[in-house]
C-alpha cells in the first residue's frame, strides 16, 4: 500500500516516513500543500496523512479537492489543533479520522488500519489462478498453502498483481515497488525476481511469472 504523507515539520514527516516503511508501507511526503495536490493527482495513492497547516495551501483547502478528485480515498487530518471545531470541520470536510500531535506511532498505525477496514479498501483479495494476496493483512496464499515472504518480495509480488497481465521493467520495480532510485543496480530486481518464483511457481504445474525477453516480467496465468 502507498500512503502519501503531506507535512511541513521535516521532523515529523521523517518521524512517520520512517516508522510507515518499518511497517511495510510506501510512502511518499511533501512539504507543502501545493507540491501536496501534485503528487496527489499524479498517483494512485491507497490512504492520505494531511497536516492541516500548510504553507501555500492549506489541508482545510486540499480536503474538498482530493474528494472531488477521488470521493472514496481515505485521508487522516494528522495537525496540533486539537479544538472540538476544528476536529467537526475537518471531518464534516471529508476527513476519515483525525489525529493530534503529538502522537505515537502505535496510535498512527492504528488508526491507519481502523480507517483501511471501515473503508473497505484493500480488504478484498488480488487474485490469479489459485494465488491469493490480502493487502490489508499483508498475507499471501498459493492453493490454500501460506507463504512467507520479505518485505521487498511482498511488495514487488503486489506489484505484479496489481499490473497482472501487464510488462513490468525493472526500472518500474525499482521506481514503484519500492520507491528506489532508478539508477541504483537494477540487477536486484532479476534476484528478488528469482526468489519469488521459488516461494510462488516451484512445485506448481502453473507457472505464474513468465520473463518477457529483453524487457522485464509479467504476472500471468
Amino acid at each position: 500500500m502507498r500512503i502519501l504523507v503531506i507535512e511541513d515539520e521535516d521532523k515529523v514527516a521523517s518521524f512517520v516516513q520512517m516508522g510507515l516503511e518499518k511497517s511495510g508501507y510506501e510512502v511518499d511526503s511533501a512539504a507543502d500543500g501545493t507540491e501536496g495536490y501534485d503528487k496527489f493527482r499524479a498517483v494512485d495513492y491507497d490512504l492520505v496523512l494531511l497536516d492541516l497547516i500548510l504553507p501555500k495551501m492549506s489541508g482545510w483547502d486540499l480536503i474538498p479537492l482530493m474528494r472531488e478528485q477521488k470521493p472514496s480515498i481515505p485521508i487522516i487530518a494528522v495537525t496540533a489543533r486539537a479544538d472540538v471545531e476544528d476536529r467537526v470541520h475537518g471531518l464534516n470536510l471529508g476527513c476519515d479520522d483525525y489525529l493530534v500531535k503529538p502522537f505515537s506511532l502505535d496510535e498512527l498505525l492504528a488508526r491507519i488500519q481502523a480507517v483501511l477496514r471501515r473503508g473497505d479498501l484493500g480488504a478484498a483479495q488480488i487474485r490469479i489462478e489459485d494465488l491469493a494476496l490480502d493487502p490489508l493483512k499483508r498475507k499471501v496464499v498459493r492453493a490454500g498453502k501460506p507463504i512467507a515472504l520479505s518485505n521487498k518480495a511482498y511488495l514487488l509480488l503486489e506489484y505484479l498483481l496489481r499490473n497482472k497481465g501487464k510488462v513490468v521493467t525493472r526500472s518500474m520495480v525499482l521506481e514503484n515497488a519500492w520507491s528506489t532510485n532508478v539508477n541504483d543496480f537494477t540487477n536486484v530486481v532479476d534476484v528478488y525476481i528469482n526468489y519469488l518464483r521459488n516461494k510462488i511457481d516451484k512445485g506448481f504445474e502453473t507457472k505464474l511469472i513468465h520473463t518477457v525477453r529483453g524487457v522485464g516480467y509479467m504476472l500471468k496465468s
